[in-house]
């Protein structure tokens, strides 16, 4: 192990914050495999396990592909949390391969061991996603989990819709009411109001989630990942603490070095785990509709559940270091591979 690594992870696993606070339980579904920042975003929350701000209780996936769960799991074993329970939907939205998470899943070395293990090996092997919500939420004090969606609402929307089960005897409604305090979701668009691939990828689930939901939305929009954008060369610097880093392997996989990326699914989690933390500003309450061709519509209203971020000139730096320095922050234990 590198001095200085050994040195940041010390620091990290005992300074005030990690030692302050209980942690917040999150459930982070996502569309992992449709574009990178779902694997910075993963990376974030991960740096916040390490820090004792979150617990990750588990992760779902909302694109039908075979990879998915392979990458999140292999992810999750890289940081060192193996353990975090990962759900895939069935029937679902992208079921296109990409080799951000193809590359890492398959890559071997020369003795066949995987470069990145995993035991999740085909998404088949995951337990079904709206199941393990139920399960999950279950086993949680009420009001005490915050869940991050960055994809499509399929897995969500299915949720509200279930009935009473051996993990529960509440429908699904009653579920998300008594256990969850806040949704934020990464979709929309609240600057033009252009369709937004998040919601017009599923509109009837978007639809149902956003007027079924039984509690508080922040929603982080196209418009606030779009300003934010990740550069490309912090992942040349950032991640190089290691030879074989999945994170930057899915980066440079995704698309021809050099490029940046917006954050959009990073925005949504910052906001989800430090909401008072001023990053963002927010909306007045209100009523978002999702419209038939994806886009969205939000109308003020005192009474309203729903609010969707806002980024000043004067937040944009501060939030954006604040991402970078958390997606590429080393596991709390990180050897040389």
């Amino acid at each position: 192990m590198r001095i200085a690594t050994l040195v940041f992870s010390l620091v990290i696993a005992f300074s005030p914050v990690a030692l302050a606070q209980t942690p917040t339980g999150v459930i982070f579904d996502t569309d992992m495999g449709n574009d990178v920042d779902d694997a910075l975003a993963l990376a974030m929350l991960h740096a916040f396990q390490s820090r004792h701000e979150v617990n990750l209780l588990a992760v779902t996936i909302s694109k039908d592909n075979k990879w998915a769960a392979p990458y999140v799991d292999l992810v999750n074993t890289f940081y060192g949390h193996a353990e975090i329970p990962i759900g895939t939907v069935q029937n679902g939205k992208t079921p296109e391969s990409n080799p951000m998470i193809e590359i890492p899943s398959e890559r071997r070395r020369p003795d066949g061991n995987f470069v990145y293990p995993h035991r999740i090996l085909d998404g088949a092997q995951a337990p079904e996603a709206v199941s393990l919500l139920r399960q999950t939420l279950a086993n949680q004090k009420d009001r005490s989990v915050v869940m991050v969606q960055v994809g499509f609402s399929t897995n969500l929307a299915r949720l509200l819709e279930t009935k009473a089960d051996a993990a529960s005897p509440d429908d699904g409604t009653t579920l998300v009411r008594k256990k969850v305090h806040l949704l934020s979701v990464m979709a929309g668009n609240f600057a033009n109001g252009r369709p937004e691939f998040n919601l017009e990828k599923d509109v009837p689930s978007a639809v149902k989630l956003f007027h079924d939901w039984p509690t508080p939305i922040v929603v982080s929009g196209f418009e606030i990942g779009a300003a934010l954008v990740f550069p490309a060369t912090r992942i040349e610097q950032d991640f190089a603490y290691v030879r074989d880093h999945p994170v930057a392997e899915a980066y440079r996989s995704y698309m021809k070095m050099p490029y940046d990326r917006p954050t959009w699914d990073l925005t949504a989690v910052l906001y989800a785990v430090r909401p008072e933390e001023k990053y963002f500003s927010l909306s007045p309450p209100g009523t978002i509709t999702v419209l038939p061709e994806g886009s969205s519509r939000f109308e003020p209203s005192p009474g309203g559940n729903h609010r969707y971020l806002i980024l000043t000139d004067e937040q944009r730096a501060r939030t954006l270091e604040a991402m970078i320095l958390l997606a590429g922050q080393p596991p709390a234990a990180c050897s040389k591979r």
